[in-house]
């Protein structure tokens, strides 16, 4: 009967992650740079640090999904506990897949990841001849030799924070506890990321929509704007034309303005044709509930630093509650646990959105068919720390109440009620703040231009398409 039920659990864990990895492959290949194709020694090596990129990309999809699975199945055993159909669904395939997350976020951290990377940039040692095994061979040196680096920072952080024999030789377990820790750390400056990125991004959310979703027309006239923004396209293509092709700069930058005219002629026309429905009513409401969305994840955190002055069990690592299927961990039951993930996946597209936001990190951001594998390994490591952070960051603010399973709950720093309480205040105060100076950016504006002080730059709105750029016809629109 175990083996049964092991071959069962194996089975649903590789139908899930088959699943993953084919969207992943999907997605990266839309960004991957077609010149990388070449049938030689370059090729294989490329295609090898693919392999090794889709699979830590499903990994990262894996890590997101993994607290919105457990919620959802355990309001559907608590909904049909002995229904014959759903008996898959059980607690040891929920902590099968979150030790298989942990495992997995691991060997992708600290080895994949690593070997594709070096594996990329390695030519082989001097003397050596070139080929497939020389380059392994110097990946393989690269990794030891980082494996050794690590290993002694990590021993002495530890030296140097926790100065105490039992944790001196503690950390010579290899298994048991190193890993798990450097982990801990890990998933520390995930959370910590994470506290940078989603803020900025709750903020963000409203400026991506607005440039995805077709606005409400205003005040304005459409045809007017296509008529002058056709004139200035047929100018530039005049004078494009007129340029002799020896005067390069020139002509770089007048297929650049070209090119900007006819992407801002594009948006011109698509809201023409789109309907009243899409513009009056689509637009709107998405605002309205991206609002609704950023508000309650604020009042959650609010709550939950009020639960955390007053009640120990609010703490992260605290106590346990009741077994998968046992106890619904919500107050409004399953309308409670659909908020919760819906929060969840909110909070995640929000941390990627204020991630590649960030000016340290815009650099990163991929193209579509013009992204290189480094950039692309680059990009798969940040995902799979802030993924591999959500679900930690969940449960530190308060957003669900369900328990970290596996080595996810053995984080030293979750049982630290400094930490985790300074954390739900910083995350509430960042947030606020983030909201408050995208909301009064337009009036902070106005008011810099009535005082004279617009000259001194002293509001930095350039990131801010909707209110730094004017319109076709030349005034500038800002609510």
């Amino acid at each position: 009967h175990s083996i049964v039920k092991i071959s069962s659990l194996f089975s649903i864990c590789f139908l899930l992650f088959a699943i993953l990895y084919v969207v992943s492959y999907f997605i990266i290949t839309r960004y991957k740079r077609k010149s990388d194709e070449q049938e030689d020694e370059d090729a294989i090596v490329n295609r090898i640090s693919l392999f090794l990129s889709t699979f830590t990309l499903a990994v990262s999809a894996g890590a997101v999904l993994l607290l919105p699975f457990s919620i959802i199945s355990n309001e559907i055993l608590l909904s049909f506990p002995h229904n014959y159909y759903i008996q898959w669904l059980n607690g040891s395939l929920i902590h099968g897949l979150w030790n298989l997350a942990s495992l997995f976020s691991n060997l992708c951290l600290f080895v994949l990841m690593p070997f594709a990377f070096f594996f990329l940039e390695s030519e082989g040692f001097a003397g050596l001849k070139k080929g497939i095994r020389a380059r392994i061979l110097e990946t393989l040196v690269m990794l030891l030799l980082l494996a050794l680096l690590i290993l002694g920072i990590v021993w002495v952080a530890s030296a140097l924070i926790d100065n105490d024999a039992a944790s001196m030789e503690s950390l010579y377990d290899l298994w048991e506890f190193y890993l798990p820790y450097l982990y801990s750390c890990i998933s520390l400056m995930g959370c910590l990321l994470l506290l940078l990125c989603t803020p900025v991004g709750l903020s963000r959310m409203f400026t991506v929509m607005g440039q995805l979703l077709v606005k409400p027309t205003i005040l304005e006239d459409l045809d007017e704007q296509i008529y002058i923004i056709t004139l200035e396209e047929e100018a530039l293509q005049r004078r494009l034309n007129g340029l002799s092709s020896s005067v390069e700069y020139n002509v770089m930058e007048l297929e650049q303005e070209l090119e900007n005219v006819k992407t801002l002629k594009t948006k011109l026309e698509r809201r023409k044709k789109a309907s009243a429905w899409e513009r009056n009513l689509v637009y709107p409401a998405v605002m309205v509930l991206l609002l609704i969305e950023t508000s309650i994840s604020v009042l959650l955190v609010a709550c939950n630093i009020l639960c955390l002055l007053v009640d120990e069990t609010a703490m992260p690592k605290g106590t346990r509650g009741p077994g998968i299927g046992n106890a619904s961990l919500s107050t409004f039951g399953f309308v409670g646990a659909a908020l919760e993930i819906i929060l969840i996946f909110y909070l995640m597209v929000s941390s990627v959105v204020g991630f590649y936001s960030l000016r340290f990190f815009g650099n990163f951001t991929p193209k579509k068919d013009d992204t290189t594998m480094t950039k692309i390994i680059g990009n798969c490591v940040s995902i799979l720390v802030l993924s591999s952070a959500l679900p930690v960051m969940s449960r530190t603010l308060g957003i669900t109440r369900f328990d970290l399973l596996g080595d996810f709950g053995r984080f030293n720093w979750l049982g630290n009620f400094y930490i985790v309480l300074s954390y739900n205040l910083l995350f509430a105060i960042v947030t606020t703040l983030c909201l408050v100076r995208k909301f009064t950016s337009a009036v902070r504006e106005e008011l810099f231009k009535a005082l004279g002080l617009h000259k001194l730059h002293l509001s930095n709105t350039s990131r801010d398409s909707e209110t730094a750029k004017p319109s076709v016809n030349g005034h500038q629109k800002a609510l």
